[in-house]
C-alpha cells in the first residue's frame, strides 16, 4: 500500500525550509514586518523571504549591503523596563487605563484575571490563547492576556504575532494594548511613531478578528486600541486611545493583494536557496531571481533596502525616485526613457505625459539659456513701431543669464530696437 502524498501545507513548509537553508532556523514574522510587507504588496522578494523565515538582516550583510536601522540596545532595555512597570501587580495599571480611556461606563477593575498562556510551540501557544479568550469572554470580568500569541494567514502562510497585551472587557469585547517607550509630551506624541504603532496594532486587530470569527457568538473586537507611553520625561505610564479603523481597512486590502507564497516558490529555479553561508555570487543570483519592487519608503522598513536601491539605480528605474512620480510617468519606466521623451527622441507627442515632459524641458532650457527656443508663431503684421515685432526679434536670440545681468544701458537700448532699427515708443 502506497503512503498518502504529503498535504499541501507540509509540502509548502518543506519547500520554504529548502529556500531558507536546511540548517538555518526560521525568522518569525512580527507585526512590524507584516505592516511593512502590507505597505508594499507588489514586492515578491520580500513576500518569499518573509514567508520562508529568512533573516533579512543577515542576508543583507552577506550580500555586502548591511542594513543601517534598528532599535538600540539602550532603547530595547528601557522599553522592557517600562513594560514590566506597566504590567506589575497583575496588570492593574493597564486595566485602570483601559477603563479610564475606553470603557468608563463599565465597573472599575478592582482585580483582574491574568490567565496562564504558556504552551509548547507556536501552535500550542496559539491554541492556548484562543481558549483563554473564549473563557474570558464568557466570564464577565476584566481579564488581561499578557503577550498572547495570535496567528494570521499571510499569502498562504501563517504568521505568528505577539501583541503586548489584550484586555477582555466585562461585556466580552476585546481591546489591543500597545506599549511603547517613546514619551507623550503634554498629552501628545511624535506623529510618525504613533502612526507606526497604529499600523502595527491594526495587524493585531485583524488577527484577533480571525480568532473571534471561530467563536459563537462572535465577540466584538474594538477598533480603538490603547497606546501606553511614558508621561513627559518620567517613567510613569499614560495612555491615549487610537482609532485604527483606517489602518485595518488599508492593511486588510493590502494583505489580500499579496501574491501567494507558493506561487512565488513554484516560479523559482530549481535549487534556489537563500542561506547566508553560500558564495556571494550564488547568493546574489538567488536573490535576483525574485523580482523586487523598490521604493524610497523601503529604507525605513526593509533590511534589504540598500541592496535593492543599488540594483534599482543601476537599472535606471524611476521607482527609485518615488511611487508618486512612477505613477505620473505611466508607461515610461526608466530614467533613460523619460529623458529621451523629454528631448523629443522618442514617445508619442499626443501622450499627455510626453507633452508635459517636453514642455518642462523647453521651460528649463529657456530658464538656463542652454539652447535656443523654437521660433514662435509669426505675429500679425502691424504698423511702424509695433512692439510685437520688437519682442519677436529679441526672442530669436535670447541673451544668456550672465549677459542679461551685465548689460550696459547703451546695449540694452540697442537690444530693445526692432528689426528695422526703430525703437519702441
Amino acid at each position: 500500500m502506497r503512503p498518502d502524498p504529503p498535504k499541501q501545507g507540509t509540502r509548502l513548509r518543506q519547500r520554504l525550509a529548502e529556500l531558507r537553508g536546511a540548517a538555518v532556523p526560521p525568522q518569525p514574522l512580527d507585526a512590524r514586518a507584516l505592516a511593512a510587507l502590507a505597505a508594499n504588496p507588489g514586492c515578491r522578494r520580500r513576500a518569499i523571504l518573509d514567508g520562508a523565515g529568512v533573516n533579512k538582516a543577515v542576508l543583507a550583510s552577506a550580500l555586502g549591503s548591511p542594513s543601517a536601522f534598528g532599535q538600540s540596545q539602550f532603547a530595547f532595555m528601557r522599553g522592557n523596563a517600562f513594560e514590566a512597570r506597566v504590567k506589575a501587580d497583575g496588570g492593574a495599571e493597564v486595566l485602570r487605563l483601559v477603563h479610564e480611556k475606553l470603557d468608563a461606563g463599565a465597573e472599575p477593575p478592582a482585580t483582574g484575571a491574568v490567565p496562564d498562556l504558556s504552551a509548547v510551540g507556536p501552535e500550542g501557544r496559539t491554541a492556548r490563547t484562543a481558549l483563554a479568550l473564549r473563557e474570558a469572554t464568557g466570564a464577565g470580568v476584566w481579564t488581561l492576556l499578557d503577550h498572547p500569541l495570535l496567528a494570521l494567514d499571510v499569502a498562504g502562510s501563517p504568521a505568528f504575532l505577539e501583541p503586548d497585551a489584550v484586555v477582555v472587557h466585562p461585556d466580552g469585547s476585546w481591546t489591543v494594548v500597545e506599549i511603547k517607550s517613546f514619551p507623550m509630551l503634554d498629552g501628545s506624541a511624535d506623529a510618525a511613531k504613533v502612526g507606526a504603532a497604529a499600523r502595527q496594532s491594526a495587524v493585531y486587530v485583524l488577527a484577533l478578528e480571525q480568532v473571534a470569527a471561530r467563536l459563537d457568538p462572535v465577540p466584538e473586537v474594538r477598533y480603538t486600541v490603547l497606546l501606553v507611553c511614558p508621561k513627559d520625561f518620567s517613567n510613569l505610564p499614560t495612555a491615549s486611545a487610537v482609532d485604527v479603523r483606517k489602518q485595518c481597512s488599508v492593511t486588510r486590502r493590502q494583505l489580500d493583494r499579496l501574491t501567494r507564497v507558493e506561487d512565488i516558490a513554484d516560479a523559482l529555479p530549481e535549487g534556489t536557496c537563500f542561506a547566508p553561508d553560500l558564495p556571494a555570487a550564488e547568493l546574489t543570483a538567488a536573490v535576483e531571481s525574485v523580482p523586487a519592487t523598490y521604493a524610497p519608503e523601503c529604507l525605513s522598513a526593509c533590511e534589504l533596502a540598500f541592496h535593492c536601491r543599488g540594483r534599482s539605480r543601476a537599472q535606471g528605474a524611476v521607482t527609485t525616485l518615488g511611487r508618486s512620480l512612477r505613477a505620473e510617468l505611466g508607461a515610461l519606466t526608466s530614467v533613460d526613457d523619460v529623458l529621451s521623451a523629454a528631448r523629443g527622441d522618442s514617445g508619442d507627442p499626443t501622450d499627455p505625459t510626453v507633452a508635459t515632459l517636453r514642455r518642462a524641458a523647453r521651460l528649463r532650457a529657456e530658464a538656463l539659456g542652454t539652447a535656443p527656443l523654437p521660433a514662435p508663431a509669426p505675429a500679425a503684421a502691424g504698423g511702424a513701431g509695433n512692439c510685437a515685432t520688437s519682442h519677436d526679434g529679441a526672442a530669436d536670440n535670447p541673451p544668456a543669464p550672465a549677459d542679461r545681468t551685465a548689460k550696459r544701458p547703451a546695449e540694452r537700448t540697442t537690444e530693445q530696437t526692432g528689426r528695422a532699427g526703430a525703437a519702441c515708443p
